[in-house]
C-alpha cells in the first residue's frame, strides 16, 4: 500500500467563515475521486484538526500501488480540483511512504 499526505495552510486573505467553505469544498472535491480511480483505497480530508497542529487541512489517502498513485494524481478530476485547492491554500508539504500493512 501507498500512503499520500499532503498539508496545506489556508491562504491568509480567507475570512473564518470562507475557511469553512473552502474545507467543505475541498472534501467535495477530492473525496469522491476515489470512486474514479482504480486501486484508490481511501480519500480522507481532515479539516477540523486540534489547536496543536499547524496545518490547516490534511488529505490522507492510501492506494493499493504507486501506479495508482500517480493515476489519482494525473485524472481529469484531481487535476482540476487541485486548481481551486491552489486558489485557497498555501505552505503545500507532502508525502508519499509504503505503508505495511499488519495482518
Amino acid at each position: 500500500m501507498i500512503r499520500h499526505i499532503v498539508l496545506w495552510n489556508y491562504v491568509e486573505t480567507l475570512t473564518e467563515s470562507e475557511r469553512k467553505e473552502a474545507g467543505r469544498k475541498m472534501k467535495s472535491l477530492l473525496e469522491p475521486i476515489k470512486e474514479l480511480v482504480p486501486g484508490a483505497v481511501e480519500i480522507q480530508v481532515i479539516t477540523e484538526g486540534l489547536a496543536s497542529g499547524n496545518r490547516d487541512v490534511a488529505l490522507i489517502s492510501t492506494f493499493e500501488t504507486e501506479e495508482a498513485l500517480e493515476t489519482y494524481q494525473n485524472h481529469p478530476a484531481h487535476v482540476e480540483a487541485g486548481k481551486y485547492v491552489r486558489s485557497v491554500t498555501c505552505n503545500r508539504a507532502c508525502m508519499d511512504y509504503e505503508a505495511f500493512v499488519l495482518s
